[in-house]
């Protein structure tokens, strides 16, 4: 249950983050500073605690899945921000990880 509540925080946090930040700039501040895509791995890390609290293996196999999935959105997410922010978008891809840490 703390890995999902954890979750959810980082989710909101994120969501403000992004509300903040003007239509016309990438969004580099809160936890956009540590992940390029809070929001999308922070449901991930929601999903995880749901997966482990119902103690389902097929439930965490088959969101290991969508992920799997949800990548190529997340991709083709980048590749639209490089065109609609260019350079200061390829310099943020450079310094934050896709996802957390070193994903």
């Amino acid at each position: 249950m703390t890995i999902f509540i954890f979750g959810s925080f980082v989710q909101i946090y994120a969501i403000v983050n992004f509300i903040k930040t003007p239509m016309n700039k990438p969004v580099t501040t809160g936890m956009y500073k540590i992940s390029r895509h809070p929001q999308d791995t922070s449901i991930f890390i929601s999903f995880i605690g749901i997966c482990l609290c119902i103690g389902s293996w097929i439930a965490l196999l088959i969101l290991l899945i969508s992920h799997i999935f949800k990548h190529y959105s997340v991709l083709a997410e980048e590749e639209a921000c490089v065109e609609q922010y260019g350079e200061s978008y390829k310099e943020y891809m450079k310094k934050i990880p896709r996802y957390m840490l070193f994903f």
